[in-house]
C-alpha cells in the first residue's frame, strides 16, 4: 500500500503516482465533507509523512504531494475505520462524487444530494468489479443549490429539478448534455449502477486508447445517448421518463462558496474560505476544525472551486469566527485575486509543464493585489500546458504555459486567452508574454474591464462582448 514503485498514472490513498516533486497521493473526500476526528488524522498523516501542508482538489479531494516514505501498514486500517479510506482498496483511485458544498444547507436547494452521495459511495465499496472502470470515471450530484455544480465537468450529472404544478423532486439526466430523461428519486441508484454497468461492458470490449482505459465520452461517441439509454433501459425494472418537465431557470451565486452567506436553516450561517491555489497547511487544519467544533457543528466541508466552508455558525458568532479565520492568515473574501486562483502543479511537479505555474500565480497575485482593487471576483487559471488538468473550462482569463526565445535564452512565458467564447481556454487575446511582463499585461485588462464593463458583467462576458481585433487594440500597451 501506498508502494512507492510501479506506482499508476492516477493516483489514490493506497497507491498514490510519482510526480516531479516526489510521490503524490489523493484522498477521497465523498461530497467534500469532514468531521473533527478525520481533519485531525489527516493533520498527523500529512505532518507524520510529507511536508506539514495539503490542498484540495477541483473535486473536493485532499491531495498529500512529496510523500517521503511508505505509510505504516497500521495507519491504513485507522483510516478505513474513520471513512477516509475505501473499505476496498480496489475502487479507491475512482474519481470522487461531486456534490455541492452547501448540500441540506443552501437556502435555494430543492432537495438535499448527501443521502444520495452516501448511498452511490456505499454501491461503489460493495462492488469491486468496478475497479476496472477509468479513474477519471466521474458522478455529480446537484441539488438545485445557489452553490450549483451543474457547470462543472462530469461524465454523468442528475440536476434536481421540480415537476411542473406539484412539488414532487426529480432529477434530470445528463451525459455530457441533456438528455431530457427523467429520474425518480428512489431510481436514482438503479439508473446509476445500470449506466456503470454497461460501461463497464464496453471498456472490457474496446482496446485501451493511447495505453489508457476509455473514457465515457468514448462511449458516447460509438454508441451516442440515446443508444446507451435504450441499452441501459433493458435491465431496469421501469421505464426511463423522458422530457415531461421543462428545465426551469435557477440563479446560480457566482463564487458563493466564499464569504458569508445566511443557511437554510435560519438561525445559521455559513463562512466560506479562500484557499489560494487551494493549499492548507496542517496546523491550519488543525484549528479550523477546533474552531469548527467549538462554535459551530464540527464540520468543514471542501468545494471544487478548491476552498473550504464551516457550515452551522449560529449568527450570533459570525464575526468572531471570521476573525479566528483571519488569525490563521485566511480570509473569505471573493474579491481578492488570491481567492479565485487555479493552476495545476506545473514544472516542478509535472514533466509535461512548461513553466513553474504555482510560484507564478502567486507572485503575480500578489504583485497586483498592491495595484489592482476589485469589486467583484476574477477568475485565472494558470496552465502548464495544453492539457489544463486543473481547469477544463474556459474562465475569466487563462495563462497556457510555453518555452520562448529571448536574448538568445530559453524563457518561461504564457499565452493569454480570456473570456468564455472558445473552447478549451477562450479566445488569445496576447500569445507569449513572458513572466516579467505578466503582471502588467494583465492590470491592463482588469483596469479596461474597469472602465468598459456592463452592470453585473464578468471579465470574461466583457471580453466576448468585444471584436477580438478591438479587444486586443483596447487593451494595447500603446493606449495605457
Amino acid at each position: 500500500m501506498l508502494l512507492l514503485s510501479d506506482l499508476p498514472t492516477c493516483p489514490g490513498l493506497f497507491y498514490g503516482s510519482r510526480s516531479r516533486d516526489g510521490v503524490l497521493s489523493r484522498m477521497r473526500i465523498p461530497g467534500g465533507i469532514l468531521n473533527v476526528q478525520q481533519c485531525r488524522t489527516i493533520a498527523n498523516l500529512v505532518d507524520r509523512y510529507s511536508t506539514g501542508y495539503l490542498q484540495v482538489t477541483n473535486r473536493a479531494n485532499l491531495q498529500i504531494r512529496e510523500l517521503h516514505s511508505e505509510i505504516a501498514p497500521e495507519v491504513w486500517q485507522d483510516l478505513q475505520e474513520l471513512g477516509l479510506a475505501s473499505r476496498r482498496v480496489e475502487v479507491d483511485p475512482i474519481r470522487n462524487m461531486m456534490a455541492s458544498p452547501t448540500a441540506g444547507i443552501d437556502r435555494q436547494q430543492l432537495l438535499d444530494t448527501r443521502p444520495l452521495v452516501s448511498a452511490w459511495d456505499n454501491y461503489l465499496q460493495t462492488h469491486p468489479e468496478l475497479s476496472e472502470l477509468s479513474a477519471k470515471f466521474s458522478i455529480g450530484f446537484d441539488g438545485g443549490e445557489a452553490v450549483s455544480i451543474r457547470n462543472l465537468r462530469n461524465d454523468i450529472l442528475l440536476a434536481a429539478e421540480r415537476r411542473s404544478g406539484n412539488s414532487e423532486i426529480v432529477f434530470r439526466l445528463y451525459l455530457k448534455g441533456d438528455t431530457g430523461i427523467i429520474i425518480e428519486q428512489s431510481q436514482c441508484i438503479a439508473v446509476l449502477a445500470a449506466l456503470t454497468g454497461a460501461y463497464l461492458e464496453y471498456t472490457k470490449k474496446r482496446p485501451r486508447i493511447d495505453g489508457k482505459k476509455p473514457r465515457l465520452r468514448h462511449l458516447l461517441a460509438d454508441w451516442g445517448a440515446e443508444s446507451y439509454l435504450e441499452k441501459i433501459e433493458k435491465n431496469l425494472p421501469f421505464a426511463l421518463g423522458r422530457r415531461s418537465i421543462e428545465l426551469s431557470e435557477r440563479a446560480i451565486a457566482p463564487n458563493g462558496n466564499l464569504g458569508i452567506h445566511r443557511q437554510r436553516q435560519s438561525d445559521f450561517s455559513y463562512i466560506g474560505i479562500a484557499l489560494p491555489l487551494g493549499k492548507l497547511e496542517s496546523k491550519q487544519l488543525r484549528k479550523l476544525a477546533n474552531l469548527a467544533q467549538k462554535i459551530a457543528s464540527g464540520t468543514l466541508r471542501l468545494t471544487p472551486w478548491q476552498n473550504l466552508v464551516i457550515s452551522d455558525i449560529p449568527n450570533s458568532e459570525v464575526s468572531e469566527v471570521k476573525q479566528q479565520i483571519a488569525d490563521l492568515g485566511l480570509h473569505s473574501s471573493a474579491t481578492r485575486l488570491d481567492s479565485c486562483l487555479v493552476a495545476c502543479a506545473g514544472n516542478s511537479g509535472c514533466a509535461s509543464a512548461a513553466t513553474d505555474t504555482q510560484t507564478h500565480a502567486l507572485e503575480i497575485v500578489r504583485d497586483l493585489a498592491q495595484k489592482l482593487t476589485l469589486d467583484r471576483s476574477i477568475n485565472i487559471h494558470f496552465s502548464g500546458c495544453e492539457k489544463s488538468c486543473a481547469q477544463h473550462q474556459p474562465i475569466d482569463i487563462t495563462l497556457v504555459g510555453i518555452q520562448i526565445q529571448q536574448k538568445g535564452e530559453t524563457i518561461a512565458a504564457y499565452n493569454i486567452y480570456a473570456g468564455r467564447k472558445d473552447l478549451p481556454f477562450g479566445r488569445q487575446i496576447f500569445p507569449a508574454v513572458s513572466v516579467a511582463e505578466m503582471p502588467r499585461a494583465i492590470e491592463r485588462m482588469v483596469r479596461v474591464y474597469q472602465r468598459f464593463r456592463e452592470p453585473q458583467e464578468s471579465l470574461g462576458e466583457f471580453c466576448d462582448r468585444w471584436a477580438i481585433d478591438k479587444l486586443q487594440k483596447l487593451l494595447s500597451p500603446d493606449n495605457h
